[in-house]
């Protein structure tokens, strides 16, 4: 009898190796699963298209010797920037019957946090005054210069159905989804200037700032691989490319200026509007818990 022990002690070993060693495992053919990790992202915000108009009436002594008006539409290049973004993402996926292939959905979250600056922005008008007594009208240019043109991408959230194909520690999987960013844009530092007579004049006096934030639609493409590392847990590595739709402000604001010629006051208003979209592409890795 002790001999037969011993052999089942024996025997029992290996079994009990093999079954602590944890070396293999079928990934879960399906799941309900969260994560969270980050991204880096290359976000081209394109061109803003603004237009402006300026609105005047100059007083002299109190009474007002001329109105005018300037107006154009301008582009202004925002670029590119690169940046990180923390994400967190939540899934289901399944395999279909007896098959490798799979499908799922996922719904995403990411704070894009980048900002794009142009600098001295120049848009440029064109527009005419008129003598309030003798009703004649003179033409003239002139350009509104923002000192600080900014653009922000802030949060932005994605529903992403997919199809893949499993493999020994993971799958492989493709898909295309809608898109809700935040934008945000800045005009800080406007002031409107006209150039009459071959001089360059400040209409409109101290500088003004303009901002305008919504949220806009967009599009996304995902290409993704998962790889197992036990079979509750598992990294997700993906190429995202997004576009969004364009995000459009209105701006208005009065303003009066008392440093003009011989003690004459401008008064006025600035009226206009802008709009911009951003493409991003970008490389997430999430570490996700399967339920």
């Amino acid at each position: 009898m002790a001999s037969c022990l011993f052999s089942i002690c024996i025997s029992s070993i290996p079994e009990a190796a093999a079954q602590g060693s944890g070396a293999e495992f079928a990934v879960p053919t399906h799941g309900l699963y969260i994560g969270a990790g980050g991204s880096l992202n290359v976000t081209n915000f394109g061109t803003q298209n603004v237009y402006a108009l300026g609105l005047s009436d100059v007083y002299q002594n109190g009474v007002r010797v001329s109105s005018g008006s300037a107006a154009g539409p301008a582009r202004v290049p925002m670029g590119s920037e690169v940046g990180f973004a923390p994400s967190a993402q939540i899934g289901y996926y399944q395999n279909f019957a007896e098959s490798r292939w799979l499908w799922g959905v996922k719904a995403g979250y990411s704070y894009l946090g980048t900002t794009a600056t142009t600098p001295n922005a120049l848009l440029p008008q064109a527009g005419a005054y008129t003598y309030t007594q003798s009703g004649l009208t003179v033409p003239f240019l002139g350009n509104g210069v923002v000192r600080s043109y900014q653009t922000r991408s802030e949060h932005q959230v994605a529903l992403t159905p997919f199809l893949g194909r499993s493999y020994e520690r993971g799958f492989l999987y493709l898909g295309a989804g809608p898109t809700l960013t935040r934008l945000n844009t800045q005009l800080n530092g406007l002031i409107g200037f006209a150039d009459i007579n071959g001089n360059r004049s400040d209409i409109s006096g101290a500088p003004q700032n303009f901002s305008s934030s919504g949220w806009v639609w967009g599009a996304m493409l995902v290409v993704g691989a998962t790889y197992f590392v036990t079979p509750s847990w598992f990294l997700d590595f993906t190429y995202t490319a997004s576009a969004t739709q364009r995000q459009a402000g209105n701006y208005y604001s009065t303003f009066s200026n008392p440093n003009g010629p011989a003690g004459a006051i401008t008064t006025g208003a600035l009226i206009g509007n802008s709009s911009g979209g951003l493409v991003t592409q970008g490389a997430t890795l999430t570490l996700n818990r399967r339920f």
